[in-house]
């Protein structure tokens, strides 16, 4: 029949013999990454895209279910806007991932932060700098400052005067926190629920260092009455225990070049005061 009766009805979305194929909608092309939040159109189901082909679309909704859906142009709402799921962007492997000193994964564009209320105290200089050499990154990803205060002697006053409470919590990072030492019988004067006390077992930061870093096979013993750091100068033929203490730190490159006893309290420390937001 050639009065074009038909035209309109069920047969019109197919290819036309004399005038050529018919013209289909064009969608917006979106890539399916997993975790887009799409809606499929014909159920009304929404969820998060587990997996794609260029058949099907895996999507898991509220309840947790698995959902595998037919993958046809227009067949899923993006944004509200009917398009086309297409093959996801390549996701950043792990092997170019920059890690931290301190292993975690660097933020891809990090951006400065506010300061939090929130301290962690260690007790001199060179815990900082040893602690901004690995968890720095993680630190200013968060806000997190780190406060030397010259010993612990008046750490019961220092905390004092602070004045924790739940959004200002308050980390304290002390040398050789080991039973029957000074720095036990100070934390364990302490007793506050905003104020978490951690520590490791040398008597000076300095040790918690691997000593392979500087060839050694072991930190020397040092002779009682010999100020710990003076001794450790002597043995490795450095007069000066800043110069010693400049080297030693330009050794360290990751978590992995330090005692766990000292990494552990650390991360539990950063992690105590960021709870508080």
């Amino acid at each position: 029949m050639g009065d074009g009766r038909y035209q309109g009805g069920i047969l019109s979305n197919l290819d036309d013999i004399d005038h050529g194929p018919s013209k289909r909608k064009e969608y917006p092309r979106v890539p399916a990454n997993a975790g887009l939040e799409v809606t499929h159109q014909a159920t009304g189901v929404i969820g998060a895209i587990v997996e794609w082909t260029d058949a099907a679309i895996t999507i898991r909704d509220d309840s947790g279910r698995d959902r595998r859906m037919r993958n046809t142009p227009g067949s899923f709402l993006v944004g509200g806007r009917p398009s086309t799921l297409v093959r996801p962007t390549p996701s950043t492997s792990s092997s170019t991932q920059r890690l931290t000193a301190s292993g975690s994964i660097a933020e891809a564009t990090p951006t400065a932060k506010m300061a939090k209320a929130s301290r962690i105290l260690v007790e001199g200089i060179h815990d900082a700098e040893l602690v901004e050499k690995v968890w720095g990154d993680d630190l200013r990803s968060e806000g997190i400052v780190v406060q030397p205060i010259d010993g612990a002697d008046d750490l019961r006053e220092v905390v004092a005067a602070f004045g924790p409470r739940p959004s200002r919590k308050l980390g304290v990072l002390l040398d050789h926190l080991v039973a029957d030492t000074k720095e036990s019988r100070i934390a364990s004067g302490i007793d506050h629920p905003d104020v978490l006390i951690r520590g490791h077992r040398f008597i000076d930061i300095w040790a918690a260092v691997n000593p392979k870093l500087i060839g050694l096979d072991a930190w020397p013993d040092i002779p009682r009455g010999t100020p710990w750091k003076d001794g450790i100068c002597r043995a490795v033929g450095i007069d000066e225990s800043w110069r010693f203490w400049k080297l030693l730190l330009s050794k360290v490159t990751s978590y992995k070049d330090l005692d766990p006893s000292l990494v552990g309290a650390v991360e539990e420390l950063i992690d105590f005061v960021y709870e508080a937001g």
